[in-house]
């Protein structure tokens, strides 16, 4: 049986010379580090800026939805899978020195490379500003988008500018003031494509922004449950008091639904255990939620992305 948008895209991509990988009924559990969620009928890695925009605009003709997503490390991904295409730009990862001036050195950094590689590149040269960042997964397109930040430093510290794709296949370059960054959020359109950022850094001892970077790991390694399968913090801080804080002096911790489990170590990471749904997850998530309401009076808001067919 032809799967669904199959003769779709492969007339799209006849047309358009696409360049990069696709995969149909891709299950959406091995490229989330939830490691839940169910097919997408399609999921497309592009490895340029043209064979994107080819993507996009040859899509949006046929009437086939498109959903971008980054790392897939703050989803989750509903089991009934994922309408359309989803496209990652994990192919379009580089990240060059576009200009060094005085004691600061501009980055020009594309949206997939990973947020791990940018803090490895800063700190073997010696550049500072984003050691806080350490330990944080996903990519840069979603660290922007998202504002991640950690230990008092945030994306929007460093960004001075983005390149967006907007939905009908236009570049659009947003600057730092543009973006209005807030807590994990950026003004970014939610069909666009981030591209790119510039990041201005400055230079710093190698070693002194070594020794940062080792030990802002060590202390999330000690705080959070890194090598578990986690979507990272699950709610928003609400004003004055962390969620985790809630969750935890709300004795939510060890609660479990299926697979899924509030972390001993953070409140405010679940944990899948192996197995796990997102049926799990969002059970657990109102399990939660509703205890936090209880105990507190405080409403708890999603942080995680939530996608997909219920």
């Amino acid at each position: 049986m032809m799967r669904r948008y199959e003769t779709t895209l492969r007339e799209i991509l006849k047309e358009d010379n696409f360049r990069g990988d696709i995969f149909f009924e891709e299950p959406m559990k091995n490229r989330t580090t939830l490691r839940i969620g169910g097919p997408a009928d399609a999921l497309a890695l592009p490895d340029s800026t043209v064979s994107l925009k080819d993507l996009i605009t040859g899509a949006a003709s046929k009437g086939v939805p498109v959903m971008p997503v980054g790392g897939g490390s703050n989803l989750l991904v509903r089991d009934g899978g994922i309408d359309g295409i989803v496209v990652s730009l994990a192919f379009m990862n580089r990240i060059l020195i576009i200009e060094e001036k005085d004691e600061r050195i501009r980055l020009f950094v594309e949206a997939g490379s990973p947020l791990q590689k940018l803090v490895n590149f800063a700190r073997e040269s010696g550049y500072r500003g984003v050691e806080g960042l350490a330990g944080i997964p996903g990519l840069v397109g979603g660290a922007v988008r998202g504002n991640a930040g950690s230990f008092g430093y945030v994306a929007a510290d460093v960004i001075e500018s983005v390149t967006i794709m907007k939905g009908e296949g236009a570049l659009v370059v947003l600057k730092g003031e543009d973006l209005r960054f807030g807590y994990r959020s950026a003004a970014i359109p939610d069909d666009s494509f981030i591209l790119s950022a510039n990041v201005m850094l400055e230079k710093d001892d190698r070693l002194a922004v070594s020794t940062r970077v080792k030990g802002f790991l060590q202390k999330k390694l000690l705080q959070q449950p890194v090598s578990a399968w986690s979507a990272g913090c699950v709610y928003r801080n609400p004003a004055g008091m962390p969620a985790g804080k809630l969750i935890d002096e709300a004795r939510c911790k060890g609660m479990r639904r299926g697979g899924i489990e509030v972390s001993e170590l953070h409140a405010n990471f679940f944990v899948n255990t192996g197995g796990g749904t997102a049926s799990d997850f969002l059970a657990l998530m109102e399990d939660v939620r509703e205890r936090v309401r209880k105990v507190f009076g405080h409403e708890l808001e999603p942080e995680i992305r939530i996608v997909g067919r219920t």
